[in-house]
C-alpha cells in the first residue's frame, strides 16, 4: 500500500524509492548512481501535477477534519 503525503516532495521521494528499488542496486556506489539517475528522470509534469493538486488535497484534509482522504 502506498500512502501519499500532503508535502509534494514526499510523493517524489516515494517515486524515487520505487524506481531505484526496481533497479536492485547491489552496493552503495550503484545505489548512489541509480538515485542520481532516477532523480533526473523524474518528470517535470509529475512535479507540476503535485503542486497543482495541492490546494485540492489541503481542502480534502480540512473537510475530513484531518482524517483519511482519497489522496
Amino acid at each position: 500500500m502506498i500512502f501519499l503525503d500532503l508535502n509534494p516532495i514526499e510523493n517524489l521521494w516515494q517515486d524515487l524509492k520505487i524506481a531505484v528499488h526496481r533497479l536492485s542496486p547491489s552496493n552503495l556506489t550503484k545505489l548512489h548512481f541509480f538515485c542520481q539517475e532516477e532523480w533526473t528522470n523524474l518528470s517535470i509534469s509529475r512535479c507540476a501535477k503535485l503542486v497543482e493538486t495541492y490546494p485540492k488535497r489541503l481542502a480534502a484534509v480540512i473537510a475530513a477534519k484531518g482524517g483519511s482522504t482519497k489522496y
